[in-house]
């Protein structure tokens, strides 16, 4: 069955790294748009990267500079390292594919990342 899960969340200070990844299997990985989201509590879950079958990228404004994501079609895995971390970069992060044919859409279960002092 299609399966994503996300690793890699924790605690971290402000201005530090952490790489997530986003492990799929249960469906053709290259076919797929592949993105990262994340939900703060009490807030709407809004897209933070993007990338598409072919390698293009995008980024929410308040991560450019910041954020990267990238995938390995060989490993099934997209990955989003996060630079310069912030306060306000506090939520669960969610890794979604979209089929670009038929637009099926599948989520992860999510990971929590914490930036506190």
């Amino acid at each position: 069955q299609v399966q994503l899960v996300e690793s890699g969340g924790g605690l971290v200070q402000p201005g530090g790294s952490l790489r997530l990844s986003c492990a799929a299997s249960g469906f053709l990985f290259s076919n797929y748009v592949m993105s990262w989201y994340r939900q703060a509590p009490g807030k709407e879950r809004v897209m933070v990267a993007i990338i598409s079958a072919g390698g293009s990228t995008n980024s929410a404004d308040s991560v450019r500079g910041r954020f990267t994501i990238t995938r390995d079609n060989a490993k099934k895995t997209v990955y989003l390292q996060m630079n310069n971390l912030k306060p306000e970069d506090t939520a669960v992060y969610y890794c979604k594919a979209r089929a670009t044919m038929s637009g099926n859409e599948y989520w992860g279960q999510g990971t929590q990342v914490t930036v506190s002092s």
